[in-house]
């Protein structure tokens, strides 16, 4: 027998318990800072995840919904179990709870005593060549393995409750092999936080199956793997699958910590704060603490897991090595590579640079200079913004094709002259931008014969995808457009043909890797953390930077004369990004409440996404899009702007002498 305070094992905490035992202590309880709560990529990809769900619904018009209360456990599955009074009905979210086990089941489709299980997942498949979620060696797939044992899960606690029931469980995921056969599908599930849906969607008035097309969700059977995980629970050997779950509800009920023995996995914890206080308290630093014995502040040294792209590093965890300190050279296996960092020797500089408390910058200066010597002028500075959505937004594409729909271009002069060349951004609704998109890319970097920029791989992955595109298109000018393609990338894997282009760009990503390390970046090599590095290394950007645009010779489309890319915040340099201002300052109360985007500013990769997704509402005013446009062509004028502040750098260390 329920009660209403009692502690519940719900879906969401059976997977956090899953990913770390011990989190079950620290969620739910507001004390515990919770960094997932906060992730912009993250809500980006709830959103789609929502969008995903609402069409699932659409293929069972009889369906009935168990809607609001959600904090009623009890409630809801009352009102469930007088559903299931009939022989047949198709229920979405339905509610089961059983002996303080709570779960709700996304699409239940029962007839008599056979009942399906339907779990639905934004996540991707190849509908006509999928054979199972088994790898090679007859184990789980690791990359499904968190959605079966979801799944597992759920059938677990209906079983119990219904034991009569036959049960077949499925995955409703999104099939990559489909087409979009209308346009538009995306604006008939709007993200709203007025809709009265668990999941934030105000669907079209009036929406039917038919308004909607070809079907782009896959129904997958995975009873051989549900078998599979309740049979012998692959995860947790020595277990039953009913000793998990007990394990797990026991602990939680009684809001008893399980003590998870730290390691490699607690990289990346949710429940963590910097500096922890009594009312912002850090799941993390408990962990450590408690088994380690060490204060708190010792506990945020570096960890061997942030040593960057070490693949040993769960291993040497294992074996009770946790800290940066205590590695050794023979840990990272050294081999050094003549005028570049190896990736060991970057590993075992990122670790004596730790060790000896060192956060001077680390050149192979050399090699940085024959590099740099084979850059032709001018330089051009790249950078795309793109998109993958589950509902495609236009006829004719696959779910989660690729869609380019902004780049950024700087040039730079060899006598030092710094101009936003070109930009290009397509915010009309309902068109396929990506052969537009080439063909300004194209016009930008046909002016010229200097060297192309990129920062890592997107770019170039980008474009092989949009040449195999070209492939199946009837463009007139698709042989030109792929001609400049080829010129300027490498093929990938994912592209039958083979070949290397005459101004192939360049990537600053791996010049970076290979000729500079900054203790300040934490070895990781993204563009945000190698930014601040740089502009704080450097007294020459500094001084640049914090001029006026009119002063320094570097022009802008989106920002005044008068702006300062660089001020200091407590002694430190403050990120260009964080200049950005709200997108919508100084609008009326009345104004705001009309937004269709419900968006604050545009300063990362996930809101730039999420931005252009927005953009694709036929309802959004005249002056939101406006407003978002420019922000988005804010934000990718500071990437491409970023890529040239790192270039000047290297120009300045490179000209003058450095000793390591």
């Amino acid at each position: 027998m329920t009660t209403t305070n009692q502690r519940y094992l719900t879906k969401s905490r059976f997977k956090l318990a899953l990913d770390c035992p011990t989190k079950l202590f620290y969620t739910r309880k507001p004390e515990y800072e919770n960094q997932s709560e906060s992730d912009p990529f993250l809500e980006a990809l709830a959103e789609g995840g929502f969008q995903v769900e609402e069409l699932a619904r659409m293929y069972y018009p009889e369906g009935i919904a168990i809607l609001g209360e959600d904090w009623n456990y009890e409630l809801l599955a009352q009102r469930t179990a007088a559903l299931l009074q009939q022989e047949n009905v198709v229920i979405f979210e339905a509610a089961f709870l059983y002996e303080g086990l709570f779960i709700r089941v996304d699409i239940l489709e029962k007839k008599g005593d056979k009942v399906q299980l339907i779990e639905v997942k934004a996540k991707s498949i190849n509908g006509l060549t999928h054979d199972s979620f088994f790898g090679a060696r007859g184990g789980l797939n690791s990359g499904w393995t968190a959605y079966l044992y979801d799944i597992a899960f759920q059938n677990y606690v209906i079983q119990k409750a219904y034991p009569e029931w036959q049960i077949s469980p499925y995955l409703k995921l999104v099939n990559k092999d489909a087409v979009a056969s209308v346009d538009g599908i995306n604006q008939c599930f709007k993200i709203s936080k007025n809709s009265d849906l668990r999941t934030g969607i105000t669907k079209k008035e009036g929406l039917t199956l038919e308004d909607l097309g070809s079907p782009l969700l896959a129904n997958i059977p995975v009873q051989n793997e549900i078998d599979l995980i309740l049979g012998s629970n692959p995860l947790f050997e020595g277990l039953t699958f009913e000793d998990t779950v007990t394990h797990f509800m026991d602990h939680y009920q009684k809001d008893l910590k399980i003590n998870q023995p730290i390691g490699h996995h607690c990289k990346g914890c949710e429940f963590y704060t910097e500096t922890p206080t009594d009312t912002h308290k850090s799941g993390f630093h408990e962990c450590w603490t408690s088994q380690t014995q060490l204060r708190p502040s010792q506990v945020t040294q570096p960890k061997v897991y942030d040593v960057w792209n070490f693949r040993s590093s769960k291993k040497i965890m294992e074996g009770g090595t946790l800290f940066m300190e205590d590695l050794q050279e023979s840990d990272v296996n050294l081999n050094l590579e003549a005028g570049k960092i190896s990736n060991s020797e970057r590993q075992w500089i990122q670790i004596v640079k730790t060790q000896e408390l060192n956060k001077d910058p680390y050149f192979e200066l050399d090699g940085l200079r024959k590099e740099m010597a084979t850059w032709v002028y001018p330089l051009n500075f790249i950078d795309f913004e793109t998109s993958m959505v589950a509902l495609p937004f236009t006829k004719g594409r696959h779910p989660y094709e690729q869609t380019a729909f902004q780049f950024s271009h700087h040039l730079v002069y060899e006598d030092g002259r710094v101009e936003h060349k070109t930009e290009y951004l397509n915010a009309q609704v309902g068109v396929f931008p990506n052969f537009d998109f080439v063909r300004a890319l194209k016009a930008a970097l046909e002016t010229n014969g200097g060297s192309i920029f990129r920062y890592h791989i997107h770019e170039n992955t980008v474009l092989n995808q949009i040449y195999l595109q070209l492939e199946e298109s009837d463009e007139a000018d698709k042989e030109a457009l792929q001609g400049f393609i080829r010129d300027i990338t490498y093929t990938t894997g994912s592209n039958p043909n083979s070949w290397c282009g005459d101004r192939d760009m360049i990537d600053l990503y791996q010049v970076v890797k290979n000729f500079y390390y900054d203790p300040a970046t934490q070895g990781s090599i993204s563009i945000k953390a190698v930014l601040p590095a740089v502009l704080n290394s450097s007294d020459f950007l500094k001084s640049k930077y914090s001029q006026p645009l009119s002063d320094i010779e570097v022009s802008s489309k989106n920002f005044s004369n008068d702006h300062v890319f660089i001020t200091l915040e407590n002694g430190e340099v403050k990120s260009p990004y964080k200049t950005l201002a709200p997108l919508f300052d100084n609008w009326t109360d009345e104004d705001l409440e009309n937004l269709v985007s419900d968006m604050g500013m545009i300063a990362d990769g996930g809101a730039a996404l999420t931005a252009y997704s927005k953009l694709q509402f036929e309802t959004m005013m005249d002056l939101e899009r406006e407003a978002i446009s420019k922000g988005l062509l804010k934000y990718c004028e500071i990437d491409t702007l970023a890529m040239v502040m790192i270039y000047e750098y290297f120009l300045s260390i490179s000209s003058e002498p450095f000793i390591n």
